[in-house]
C-alpha cells in the first residue's frame, strides 16, 4: 500500500460557523480570518494504491459551478484536483474507486463534471462509494442542510450505474486494512477510513476533526445537525487513537496534514505534526 496526499485547493469559511461555540478571541490565534471573518480551508483528499486498487477519498469542490456559487467561496491556490493526481503518475482514468466519506458539496463536487450540456462522472472507470443511509439522507436532505446537498453532485453518479453501497459494519473491513468508522453529529451515517499502514493507523477525520484545532472537545463546528454527538464521537474516538498512536489526517486544515496525539493535563491534545511523505 502507498498513500497520496492529493491537495484540490482551498476555500473560504465563515469562522464562526467552522468553530461554533468557540469564542473568536480563542479561534482567531489558529486560524486568522480575513476583514469579512472567513477563514481559509483546505480541501485534502487522499490517494490509496492497494494492490490492484486506486482509490480516491473524496474529491473536493470541482469546477463546475457558476460564477454566483464559487463567489461565496473564495477559491484559491494553484491546486486542483486532477493536476494533484497527475503530479502523483495517474491520470483520471486510473482510479478504480471513489470513496466519499460524505455528499456535502465540498467532498463530492469533484466527482462530476460537466460534459457539454450534460453531468457526467469524473472519473469514468471507478465505483463510487456510498451507504444507504446517508444516500437517503442527500438525496431528502433536511431544510438546513439541503444547500450542502447539489443534486448535480450526487444523481449523475447513480444515473450513470457507478454508484455502489457500503454496508461494512462500523469497525469492520470493508477491505483488507482499511476500515471503516461511522459518525453521525457532522451528517447522517458519515464514514471515516481507518487505514493500517507502514506499522501504523491513519484515520481520515473528514468533517469529525475539520483541522488539528478541532481536537479540542468544545471545538465543533455550527454545521453540525447532532452537536452533542459529535462531541461523544470526539471522545470515543480520540481516546482510541491516544491509546493506540494513531494519526490523524486533516481534510480541511490549511497547515497540517497529520499529528499524533499525546495526553495532557488538559486532555487530549495535538502532538507532533508531519506530512504524508514523512510517515
Amino acid at each position: 500500500m502507498q498513500l497520496h496526499t492529493i491537495d484540490t485547493g482551498l476555500f473560504k469559511l465563515d469562522g464562526g460557523a467552522m468553530h461554533g461555540v468557540v469564542p473568536k478571541s480563542m479561534w482567531n490565534k489558529q486560524n486568522p480570518a480575513d476583514e469579512n471573518n472567513m477563514c481559509s480551508w483546505a480541501m485534502r483528499c487522499l490517494l490509496i494504491e492497494h494492490d490492484n486498487r486506486l482509490i480516491l477519498v473524496d474529491t473536493g469542490i470541482g469546477d463546475k459551478q457558476d460564477e454566483k456559487f464559487f463567489s461565496h467561496y473564495y477559491l484559491h491556490g494553484n491546486d486542483s484536483l486532477e493536476k494533484s493526481i497527475r503530479q502523483k503518475g495517474f491520470g483520471l482514468d486510473d482510479i478504480t474507486d471513489v470513496f466519499l466519506t460524505h455528499l456535502h458539496f465540498d467532498h463530492v463536487g469533484g466527482a462530476v463534471k460537466r460534459d457539454g450540456d450534460k453531468l457526467a462522472p469524473v472519473f469514468k472507470n471507478a465505483k463510487y462509494w456510498s451507504n444507504e443511509a446517508h444516500w437517503d439522507w442527500a438525496v431528502h436532505p433536511n431544510d438546513r442542510e439541503k444547500a450542502s446537498f447539489l443534486k448535480e453532485n450526487i444523481m449523475p453518479l447513480q444515473e450513470s450505474g457507478q454508484l455502489e453501497m457500503i454496508t461494512t459494519a462500523d469497525g469492520e473491513e470493508w477491505m483488507k486494512d482499511i476500515r471503516i468508522r461511522y459518525v453521525n453529529g457532522h451528517t447522517e451515517a458519515m464514514m471515516l477510513p481507518q487505514i493500517a499502514y507502514k506499522g501504523q493507523t491513519i484515520l481520515y477525520a473528514a468533517d469529525l476533526l475539520p483541522s488539528k484545532a478541532h481536537i479540542s472537545l468544545p471545538w465543533i463546528m455550527g454545521y453540525d445537525m447532532r452537536p452533542l454527538d459529535t462531541l461523544n464521537e470526539k471522545k470515543k474516538l480520540l481516546k482510541e487513537a491516544a491509546d493506540h498512536n494513531w494519526l490523524l489526517f486533516f481534510e480541511h486544515d490549511a497547515a497540517t496534514e497529520l499529528c499524533n496525539l499525546e495526553q495532557t493535563e488538559r486532555g487530549i491534545r495535538a502532538g507532533e505534526v508531519i506530512r504524508m511523505d514523512q510517515v
